[in-house]
């Protein structure tokens, strides 16, 4: 990863799981907030927004292995989402996390839902950007690589394909996920490692075989059982993930809120990462306020 582009992010460390080793980057203090990235992407997709909330919240931004990290796991490793969901829970175990508020995108979202409605205890809080959900898992312009992930070859000509800028502009790689090019040491991050890391293959080429809607369709059925704080920050005119899908999530769950931005693709992280932040430190900030009023309430009865 190129170093710069992680500097923002805080200090580099790793710990040891069962599934693996996983590299992360912490920065700041208070409030924990844990980010969760997607396929083909990796910690370097929060490098603008972690800089504007590290001074009030402790930023952790792991390389989760979902196609860009640049440490393969144990041969066996479960990739399916519940597999992915047990990584993310057992980090939080390791690290002894509480009261998480865990801030998603793109395939991480789908991962982050498991989370939410399968093993909540260490979760405060939920933020859901642009992301897998319901029968969309994956997204139709991205299901070629379900097929590339049979076979060694496949995912090695994928990988070896993206060098190329014209190929990531286009709708089957990352062309619809910004509104704007992925500047190109950003994109060099996201995806050297699928290209020259045969362990980061054989974890991809698990984890796309493993993909299937079942998992998202059982998550949106518990999703009326996760009564904590959530807020869906949605695209506007997504071209991945519908906008109706945004609605549809914060409609689920008792507790959350939507809101929309405009001029981004589902990369808002990349598109939007200014206003992103904003959005995320004012719900913390009013999550901490009701907090505190009630707690308040509970005094004054006793």
């Amino acid at each position: 990863m190129t170093a710069h582009l992680a500097d923002p992010l805080g200090t580099p460390r790793e710990i040891e799981l069962s599934a693996g080793p996983i590299r992360y980057r912490e920065r700041g203090t208070g409030p924990t907030v844990v980010f969760l990235h997607g396929i083909v992407a990796n910690s370097v997709l929060w490098r603008r927004v972690v800089p504007q909330l590290a001074d009030r919240f402790r930023c952790i931004t792991p390389d989760w292995p979902l196609g860009s990290h640049e440490l393969g796991q144990r041969a066996g490793t479960d990739m399916s989402l519940p597999g992915l969901a047990r990584i993310v829970e057992e980090f939080f175990d390791a690290l002894d996390l509480t009261d998480v508020t865990l801030v998603a995108n793109d395939t991480g979202g789908a991962v982050a839902q498991w989370v939410a409605v399968h093993d909540p205890e260490r979760l405060g809080r939920l933020v859901l950007t642009p992301c897998d959900a319901f029968e969309n898992f994956l997204p139709l312009p991205l299901r070629h690589l379900q097929v590339a992930g049979r076979t060694p070859a496949g995912l090695r000509l994928v990988g070896q394909s993206l060098r190329f800028r014209f190929i990531q502009r286009l709708p089957i790689a990352f062309g619809l996920l910004t509104v704007r090019p992925i500047d190109p040491d950003a994109m060099a991050a996201y995806t050297t490692p699928l290209r020259t890391n045969p362990a980061v293959r054989a974890d991809f080429a698990q984890l796309v075989r493993a993909v299937s809607s079942r998992y998202t369709k059982e998550a949106a059925r518990r999703l009326p059982g996760f009564n904590k704080p959530t807020l869906v920050v949605w695209s506007l005119d997504d071209r991945i993930f519908p906008l109706r899908h945004g609605h549809a999530l914060a409609g689920l769950m008792p507790r959350a809120t939507l809101t929309v931005v405009d001029d981004s693709g589902a990369f808002i992280p990349e598109d939007r990462p200014v206003e992103l932040a904003r959005r995320i430190g004012e719900f913390l900030d009013q999550s901490a306020e009701a907090i505190g009023a009630g707690r308040g309430r509970r005094a004054s009865t006793s």
